[in-house]
């Protein structure tokens, strides 16, 4: 796979696989159990929405969040990867948005079923530009944060995780064979909050990456 390629991975990345409350303080404050092993769930590649288009808010949600998280990008595939290799099979990463139609999700969980439709809608995967694994040394160590209309809303750290990103990728892996130009999101800190048409979204990385997106609605 070439670096050109890999670069794009959200053009021809196959999927991306989520990880749920990863902050404990994020669980607490959707007053969520905190996990002891990673609780996944999968966006389809249509989720994804790049810089300059507009993120849509579903016709069937009124309580649409935002959730800041680092994405790290698959360069090399494997099943049962062990910790201990792990970041070899990481080409970089991405600044990216899990947003999530929470009004639908509390229904679904409620009931029992999944929540597909809260989390896998089109654009519901804002991404950043590729950001190649020698620019973040330490992914473990990554502050992020969103702002809203230049409101800051969430702040925090990726040494908050509670589950690392080689615990992540052997974890996942064991499962789910990972294949080069996958995504996964690693959880967002605490802070996530409702946004509204027309409303404005920066969010970064600290002295790496920053982004923005406008929210809208669907055409009729």
């Amino acid at each position: 796979m070439t670096a050109q390629n890999i670069s794009r991975f959200w053009e021809w990345g196959r999927k991306i696989i989520c990880v749920g409350r990863n902050y404990a303080d994020h669980a607490k404050e959707l007053k969520n159990a905190i996990p002891t092993e990673p609780i996944l769930f999968l966006k389809p590649p249509s989720a994804y929405v790049r810089e300059g288009s507009p993120i849509l808010v579903p016709v069937y949600t009124s309580n649409l969040h935002h959730e800041v998280e680092l994405g790290v990008v698959i360069g090399k595939g494997g099943t049962a990867i062990p910790q201990s290799a792990a970041m070899e099979h990481v080409a970089g990463y991405a600044l990216c948005l899990d947003m999530t139609a929470r009004d639908i999700q509390d229904e679904c969980k409620s009931k029992g079923l999944p929540w597909t439709l809260a989390k896998a809608f089109n654009t519901s995967c804002p991404v950043s530009e590729f950001i190649p694994k020698e620019s973040i040394p330490d992914p473990g160590n990554v502050k992020l944060w969103l702002k809203v209309n230049d409101r800051l809303r969430q702040s925090g750290c990726t040494s908050q995780m509670i589950f690392s990103i080689p615990y992540l990728i052997s974890y996942i892996s064991d499962f789910i064979t990972l294949e080069a130009g996958d995504l996964i999101l690693t959880g967002t800190p605490k802070g996530v909050s409702a946004v509204q048409e027309h409303d404005e979204l920066q969010a970064g990385i600290e002295d790496v990456v920053t982004m923005s997106f406008r929210v809208d609605r669907p055409e009729q």
